[in-house]
């Protein structure tokens, strides 16, 4: 495979980078440039919801000045992706098309989800041990300038993944605004964490035996040279690389918190103007080590260009994963389900009977891979409403999908799912009332496919006690034939299908039929 020169952008919240890599089958990804510019863009977003003409000037012309370098390289290929500073904008879509008008690039919006998804697989493919040390009980914190997410793992499980207004830059802000004596500048700092942390504590840590922290921030490896040049970075022989232990990491907030900012910046090396900082980020990550009673700090030295780099990387055959992805977030959202009393046997069943009708149906539904995977988490997820309410499920299901963070899954993927979710109580939801506009014209037909087999295996498990050996599904003639085999007496799944028949055949102009099978012979119900 030819060597490919490819540039990544991050216009982050509260500074601009590219990085330029080298991509080839037999090196892999090999960074060979990173450049990279100071505009807090966040600070207009998070205090006035616009990013202001003065800062656009200050983007794009940072953004030319990176247009310039990469034809300097010679560059074959680039994307360019914004995250919370542009997502959060009242005038989204006039800031993306500023930036293409003045400067020629096309910048995406990264879902938040999607962000820390990048961020998460350039650290997976990039640290060494990495499962491993997810093995232990793991926190993956990463930290941006809006939010910080959190991801714990235990047994190398994704368990859950949450996203906390904790960014650097909303922090700075906000005890800005209260205009703090320099003497009580961190006590604030801590305050405004621990009150975030107190809930979010107990919620996902209890009884969870965290280990390890995997950080990712501007600002660690800094920090960990500072260690090492004081002799204080030793670390138990035949342990992980590249970690600090959060004893060391104490000592050096200790001194930290009794520096000046301008000595903090010769002392760590740092750009001046990036010491106002580190403290939020120092008092988070501490706080962090705290809640968690981590043993140690892993410093990965990603940014979010990296991510992007590894994943089209990895989308155009450069390199090859050695950690299953979609394992986490299916791992994630049956973690999920669990959080919500899900019946494990249901979903377990719901899943085979949707998934059966999928595979059968490639040529007539066109839908691939990714689209297999959303009805996957959709059977997940399916009854997660019921813990909230009976009478309601369908809407309290949408509600709690919607406000679930599900790494690697985009903004418009969750609505899809969620949809899927709601749309499966036909008795209580009109689909026809869906908000088309909320949906792009290949995400609503993939909804509006998803929801059409999901309807049917739906109906297909009326009892979550009963079990299915084996579901198939061939389509014969005009017909999908889906055949259970089970010993369960099946005449209430029967004599209920039809209800869910109607949206299938309107969708795929076939129409489904039931057969149960059992050792004591085969039985056909048309409807």
């Amino acid at each position: 495979m030819a060597i490919k020169l490819f540039a990544a952008i991050d216009v982050g919240s509260y500074e601009i980078g590219m990085k330029i890599f080298e991509l080839s089958g037999r090196k892999g990804v090999k960074e060979i440039d990173f450049v990279r510019r100071r505009v807090e863009i966040g600070t207009d977003t998070y205090n006035t919801g616009k990013i202001s003409y003065a800062r656009m000037d200050e983007l794009c012309d940072i953004l030319n000045g990176f247009n310039e370098i990469m034809k300097g390289y010679k560059v074959d290929s680039y994307r360019a992706y914004g995250t919370s500073a542009i997502r959060e904008t009242d005038n989204t879509r006039v800031v993306l098309d500023q930036i293409r008008l003045r400067t020629g690039l096309e910048v995406s919006v990264l879902s938040n989800s999607e962000q820390r998804f990048l961020d998460y697989k350039s650290v997976a493919l990039k640290t060494k041990d990495f499962d491993r040390i997810i093995d232990r009980g793991t926190a993956f914190v990463d930290i941006g300038g809006g939010s910080t997410q959190v991801s714990l793992f235990s047994d190398s499980h994704l368990i859950s993944t949450v996203n906390l207004r904790l960014g650097i830059l909303r922090l700075k802000e906000k005890v800005n605004s209260l205009s703090p004596k320099s003497s009580a500048y961190e006590s604030l700092l801590s305050e405004l964490v621990d009150n975030e942390l107190v809930l979010f504590k107990e919620l996902y840590l209890r009884n969870l035996d965290t280990q390890n922290l995997i950080v990712v921030d501007d600002y660690l490896t800094y920090i960990q040279k500072w260690i090492s040049q004081r002799n204080d970075g030793k670390k138990p022989a035949g342990e992980f690389d590249n970690y600090i232990t959060v004893g060391q990491y104490v000592r050096f907030f200790d001194i930290l918190k009794k520096m000046p900012q301008e000595q903090l910046a010769r002392e760590l090396g740092l750009p001046r103007e990036n010491a106002t900082l580190l403290m939020p980020s120092a008092v988070l990550i501490k706080q962090l080590c705290e809640v968690t009673c981590a043993e140690r700090l892993f410093l990965t030295g990603v940014t979010l260009s990296d991510g992007i780099a590894y994943d089209y990387a990895e989308s155009n055959k450069f390199i090859e994963s050695t950690h299953d992805f979609e394992l986490d977030i299916i791992s994630s959202a049956r973690n999920t389900a669990n959080r919500y009393r899900g019946s494990a046997r249901y979903e377990e069943t719901l899943e085979k009977c949707a998934l059966a009708i999928f595979d059968s149906m490639k040529k007539m539904h066109g839908l691939g891979k990714r689209e297999r995977l959303l009805l996957q988490l959709s059977s997940l997820l399916q009854d997660c409403g019921a813990f909230i309410s009976l009478m309601s499920p369908a809407e309290c299901s949408y509600s709690i999908i919607m406000g679930t963070e599900i790494i690697g899954i985009s903004h418009m993927e969750r609505k899809i799912i969620a949809s899927v979710v709601m749309y499966s109580y036909p008795e209580d939801i009109d689909f026809e009332g869906v908000d088309k506009e909320e949906f792009s014209t290949d995400s609503y037909l993939t909804m509006a496919k998803l929801t059409a087999i999901f309807r049917i295996a739906v109906g297909m498990v009326k009892n979550p006690e009963k079990e299915y050996r084996e579901v198939k599904a061939q389509i014969k003639d005009k017909e999908l034939v889906i055949t259970i085999d089970s010993d369960m007496d099946m005449h209430l799944e029967r004599g209920l299908f039809n209800e869910r028949t109607g949206y299938f055949e309107e969708v795929f102009g076939i129409h489904p039929i039931i057969k149960t099978k059992s050792r004591g012979g085969v039985f056909r119900n048309h409807v």
